[in-house]
């Protein structure tokens, strides 16, 4: 074989190697990936979105009225009571729909009540949590807070195991408009081993982290 047909195979080697390469990088988790999260100031409460759960605390406030509100806790089946209101169902409604439903009913006593109603503390329903299983230190669902990534989860569970594959782990998202879920691929090893942020990826409320151990 003279010098110019082995440069020739030289040349097409490398090309295939590289084809190779790229798909499996591609693939390796097993989905299509998700945008990197780009930056936005820590919020430690939840959005503006987020379903009251059993057990959540919140604070009520009535504009020139302080007695009608306070903090109270949901309690298991789901209600909280006030002064002057009794038994009402909180579960599942967001603080801007019970501040709603708060105020008619003090409309009863009182003309015109502001109310405003804020979490402090939270658990969220299942729907509002994001859960982390597989080859992680301490397995946990996490109450999804605003603006969380997958680094504050991450954070949260303790970071990977010791045997934890985390480039092979994936994220099942639930579409909330048709009920279907979706598999992303995540690389977990390149974000917290290696520093790439452009592999943290912003999370939503339900979101279920899987993560594989290494074949050996």
């Amino acid at each position: 074989m003279n010098y110019k047909a082995l440069r020739n195979v030289s040349t097409a080697s490398v090309s295939v190697a590289a084809m190779v390469l790229s798909g499996c990088g591609a693939g390796i988790g097993g989905g299509p990936e998700l945008p990197p999260a780009t930056f936005v100031a820590a919020q430690e409460g939840p959005g503006e979105e987020y379903v009251i759960g059993p057990l959540d605390e919140l604070t009520i406030f009535v504009w020139r009225n302080p007695e009608l509100g306070g903090k109270v806790q949901v309690r298991p089946d789901g209600r909280i009571s006030t002064p002057l209101i009794a038994d009402m169902p909180a579960v599942g409604k967001t603080p801007t729909m019970l501040a709603q439903d708060i105020r008619l009913q003090l409309s009863r006593y009182i003309n015109d009540p502001i109310v405003s109603v804020i979490v402090n503390e939270f658990n969220g329903t299942y729907s509002q949590q994001v859960r982390v299983i597989g080859a992680t230190e301490r397995p946990a669902s996490i109450p999804f807070r605003a603006n969380m990534s997958l680094l504050d989860a991450m954070i949260a569970v303790g970071g990977l195991g010791e045997y934890a594959a985390g480039n092979r782990a994936r994220l099942v998202r639930t579409n909330r408009a048709t009920g279907r879920q979706q598999e992303f691929a995540l690389r977990i090893n390149d974000l917290i081993r290696r520093g790439d942020t452009s592999a943290n990826v912003r999370l939503q409320p339900g979101d279920v982290i899987i993560i594989p151990e290494s074949a050996f």
